[in-house]
């Protein structure tokens, strides 16, 4: 591809060199470059691009965005300055793949909760509504029937072209995508094309990489504000930042709730560990979800539909055969009738929500075990109010690792234990061993006791010291419930 057609809606600042040259593809990663490639250089929060300009030549780059250019200039070679290397890298990657978001129904999901439940179901709804149908999730990427492993929430810009481009290639009529504050921040999602976005909810998460709360929220909101007015939003009214949302954009504005007004309004009638029955504006309809966490998640997953299309009773037929998520709020039941539940929740708010779920569908008779950790190297302040929770609302705890990454897994034990009440003291305990910590929790469980195993659901992996150790708690619970007989 010409680059000067590559360069199409980039905000230039210089250019140094001609743009009237072939570019064989382009790269970010200075280690893939080829002969005749375009390398741009970004500034990321491990290494800068802009150090590795000199090895991208070498290897054989014909052409360099950057924000700043070099103090030598190598023939041959065109210098293209830009403000942003981001914003430059998505403008680019979209005009290589030939725009490829304008030529499907690309929806994107945001918000610190749900996000993953709500873009997974839509795909698995669409699927069966018979349609091709593609996916960028945490868990993973589909592109109709084919499956990609998934690393960010977010992808890079060029991956996300690629991948929308293999879609569109083999007919894709939508995609669902998971949209992280990270990948609006670095304008992942620069220059794609929206038919609608979703809203869930906002909660304290990821603030060791946004300053503050309300920069968070507002990198939500920017999302919001580009969609163009031809696209929907559609946003959660119940929660306080709902309405914040829709301030600015020129999308047609949609709002869903289970506790106030709304477009799209739902009711909880029964909750069961075997399902929900729900009243969706005037209609009935049983789901195999649990929660009313999972009642925002279908409303939003119905609202949806019904913009991209789907005739209502067809959405509510398909809504009521959605199957629960890898690793979100996935439970078995032992021979003795211990019910093991393994969700995803590493945030105060999304462990609360399971903790009240199982609250709402217990007894009260049985005990309520729960393991929970929290991960390393990200935010702390999360450490002492997640165990606060954690053992506010169970009757035992036992506080383990999750992934320490770089840190001391007993000095994140420490900061945990500093966040229960003197009440609650006598009801927890700390194994630093994951493995340990959830056979001590199979032992302590008697018949009909419910244990919850929070904060990793879906990972296969332990992560210690940048190293992966293969590690399922849904594996493990299962393999340890029969060993121990129970």
């Amino acid at each position: 591809m010409q680059l000067r057609d590559l360069l199409y809606k980039v905000a230039l600042e210089s250019v140094h060199g001609s743009t009237d040259k072939a570019v064989a593809k382009i790269e970010f990663d200075s280690r893939k470059i080829e002969a005749n490639d375009a390398f741009v250089a970004i500034r990321g929060s491990v290494s800068n691009g802009h150090d590795f300009i000199e090895k991208a030549i070498q290897l054989g780059a014909t052409t360099v965005v950057c924000d700043a250019l070099p103090a030598d200039i190598k023939e041959g070679v065109t210098y293209v300055q830009v403000a942003d290397t981001n914003a430059a890298l998505a403008f680019m990657a979209n005009n290589f793949y030939g725009n490829p978001s304008s030529k499907l129904k690309l929806v994107g999901v945001t918000g610190t909760n749900g996000k993953t439940t709500i873009a997974s179901l839509l795909y698995q709804m669409f699927k069966k509504a018979g349609y091709k149908v593609g996916l960028l999730s945490t868990v993973k990427i589909m592109v109709d029937d084919i499956e990609y492993k998934a690393t960010h929430t977010t992808p890079d810009s060029l991956t996300i072209n690629y991948y929308l481009n293999e879609m569109t290639e083999i007919g894709c009529e939508f995609c669902f995508m998971e949209v992280s504050s990270h990948g609006v921040h670095q304008k992942r999602t620069e220059g794609l094309v929206f038919e609608g976005g979703v809203f869930t909810n906002l909660s304290h998460d990821h603030l060791d990489y946004h300053a503050t709360f309300a920069e968070y929220r507002d990198v939500k909101k920017s999302f919001f504000d580009h969609l163009p007015k031809t696209a929907f939003a559609l946003t959660n009214n119940d929660d306080k930042n709902g309405p914040v949302m829709l301030q600015n954009t020129s999308a047609r504005k949609l709002t869903y709730a289970l506790k106030s007004m709304a477009d799209y309004k739902a009711q909880i009638l029964e909750n069961q560990l075997s399902g929900l029955l729900l009243k969706v504006n005037d209609n009935e309809v049983w789901v195999k979800l649990i929660g009313s966490f999972n009642a925002y998640n279908l409303l939003a997953i119905y609202g949806v539909a019904i913009e991209l299309g789907l005739e209502k009773m067809e959405a509510l037929r398909l809504l009521s055969e959605l199957e629960s998520v890898s690793g979100r709020f996935q439970f078995i039941v032992s021979k003795e009738k211990i019910t093991a539940i393994v969700d995803y929740a590493h945030t105060p708010d999304a462990l609360e929500n399971v903790l009240k779920t199982i609250a709402d569908i217990r007894t009260k008779n049985e005990q309520l075990i729960t393991v929970v950790g929290c991960g390393g190297d990200r935010d702390k302040t999360k450490r002492p109010v997640m165990a606060q929770i954690a053992s506010e609302l169970s009757d035992k705890v036992i506080f383990t690792s999750d992934n320490p990454r770089t840190e001391d897994p007993a000095q994140i034990l420490v900061e945990m234990e500093a966040g229960v009440e003197p009440q609650n003291f006598k009801k927890t305990v700390s194994i630093l061993d994951r493995k340990q910590a959830i056979k001590t929790a199979c032992q302590m469980a008697q018949a009909n006791d419910i244990i919850l195993i929070a904060g990793k659901g879906h990972e296969t992996y332990q992560e210690i010291n940048g190293v992966r150790h293969d590690f399922d708690d849904m594996q493990i619970v299962k393999e340890l419930l029969e060993l121990l007989n129970k």
